[in-house]
């Protein structure tokens, strides 16, 4: 997207972020933990918030600096809040799909915001009483059953339900006393702890802790359900763990100042430049990243390869999701919205060009035509992650196998195909060893095609809901939300 609008990156489904802290404001706790976190999910944001007696729940498409201002955040108050920045892999991204989503549940509310993908969706929909069979999502189908049962609390419904759900969750949710976070079985996504004067504090990646001033205290492990309330934290098991985190969090997903396992996700992708120089070393003048996400595999090169490094390549940074799309003809002029090159560095140069990750081939390409355009003498593109030859079901937005350029040609094709001079890909193994955990506590299955959750072929699809419950917004309407 960097070049091309219309050429999709990998999108991650969400980033989540959840809050006890009384005398705290915890409203405006949650609106920066969820900025920190803007990268996992652009289409919309949310907060619920509790006072103790009843929850508000706040939220509207578009990114978090446009959902909130001051004058909203003043006006949640309370002790306990959880937050949601969404980008849809189930149900259309409208409003009524934003998170965090709500239902009554006994004598009060529950609300719930969710990282991932479940893969038994439509067993899980099939449980719901029939005044709520209009849920169109699986986060939506998670709160109706958390919700439905009157004779039980929060927490026991949670541990009757959660062995039953399979696929990716990172969960945080709510009534109006205890803040709850629960990770699955296989820990794909990643969710942490952190300890506030006062409180707690829970979120998808560490750096949301750093920038609320939360000091990290652990990971949610897999299988693990915490409690966060007056009596402090309470943790809770409700199935075996068996640890398969997602891989790509370390490629491209994660912000490279979040630790995930107690590896810097910097420091991985560094040495992932080292290992892909070693690998495929090129005879080359300088070494220019893709920014910003190839700017640490980029360093790791030149460091592993002696080539100096250099930004040939100037970003935008108030650009964020492109609204007003370039026309044909636009796109014909070579229109770039957000990267640029620097002819005074690239002209007559020999180019390491150094990128996360290739999914339809779009942009390298226009990337390719554009350093040439701009007088680069050769173009090696180097990718710091191996092929991505399979699409994800447990909350990445990939293409689908069709669309995946490495699902379809060789390496030497794709080279062919993007009009690079040459092109290579870190191998699978060395990827692996980078991040310092072993190979089988990891998902790879967008790199090697071994899912470690049988996925139904029935269960897949982002609009499965909406096509057998009809349209989105015919479950029930939050009594207590706020609509911009």
């Amino acid at each position: 997207m960097e070049t091309d609008p219309h050429d999709r990156a990998p999108q991650d489904a969400c980033g989540v972020f959840g809050v006890w802290a009384p005398g705290e404001e915890v409203s405006k706790l949650t609106y920066f933990g969820l900025y920190a976190l803007q990268h996992r999910g652009q289409e919309s944001a949310g907060i619920a918030l509790s006072d103790g007696e009843r929850i508000v729940v706040y939220k509207d498409m578009g990114l978090v600096s446009q959902v909130f201002n001051e004058a909203t955040l003043d006006s949640l108050r309370g002790h306990l809040a959880i937050g949601h920045c969404r980008y849809s892999t189930t149900g259309s991204p409208v409003w009524e799909n934003a998170q965090p989503t709500f239902y009554t549940a006994r004598d009060g509310g529950l609300a719930l915001g969710h990282n991932g993908n479940l893969i038994n969706t439509p067993e899980l929909a099939a449980m719901l009483p029939n005044e709520r069979c209009g849920a169109t999502t699986d986060t939506e189908v998670l709160t109706g059953l958390l919700a439905h049962n009157p004779d039980r609390s929060t927490e026991e419904a949670a541990l009757e339900l959660l062995p039953q759900v399979k696929g990716a969750f990172s969960l945080v949710f709510m009534d109006e006393h205890t803040l709850y976070a629960a990770r699955d079985p296989q820990g794909i996504r990643p969710l942490v702890l952190g300890r506030l004067d006062g409180g707690w504090a829970v979120a998808s990646e560490t750096a949301a802790l750093d920038i609320v001033g939360a000091v990290f205290d652990r990971e949610i492990e897999p299988g693990e359900m915490i409690t966060v309330d007056h009596r402090g934290v309470r943790s809770m098991r409700f199935a075996p763990a068996a640890p398969k985190g997602c891989l790509f969090e370390y490629v491209y997903l994660a912000r490279p100042d979040t630790t995930i396992a107690g590896r810097s996700v910097n420091s991985a992708r560094v040495e992932v430049g080292r290992r892909l120089a070693r690998q495929h070393p090129a005879d080359a003048d300088l070494v220019i990243p893709v920014p910003e996400s190839g700017t640490p595999a980029a360093v790791g090169y030149a460091d592993g390869s002696g080539i100096p490094f250099a930004q040939g390549l100037v970003k935008n940074s108030y650009v964020g999701r492109t609204f007003i799309q370039p026309s044909q003809t636009l796109r014909q002029l070579g229109i770039r919205l957000k990267l640029n090159p620097l002819r005074e560095v690239i002209a007559g140069k020999r180019l390491v060009v150094v990128d996360d990750s290739i999914v339809r081939g779009n942009t390298q390409r226009a990337l390719v035509r554009m350093l040439r355009d701009a007088g680069a003498a050769e173009v090696h593109v180097r990718i710091s992650s191996p092929p991505v030859m399979w699409p994800c079901y447990y909350g990445v937005d990939f293409a689908t196998k069709s669309e995946l350029i490495a699902g379809n040609l060789s390496t030497e094709e794709i080279r062919d195909s993007i009009g690079a001079d040459s092109l290579a890909y870190i191998a699978l193994d060395e990827l692996v060893e980078a991040t310092r955990v072993p190979k089988d506590r990891l998902c790879r299955a967008c790199f090697d095609g071994e899912y470690p959750i049988e996925v139904d072929e029935d269960s897949r699809g982002k609009y499965l809901l909406e096509k057998s419950c009809g349209t989105p917004g015919v479950a029930d309407q939050p009594p207590l939300a706020a609509r911009r």
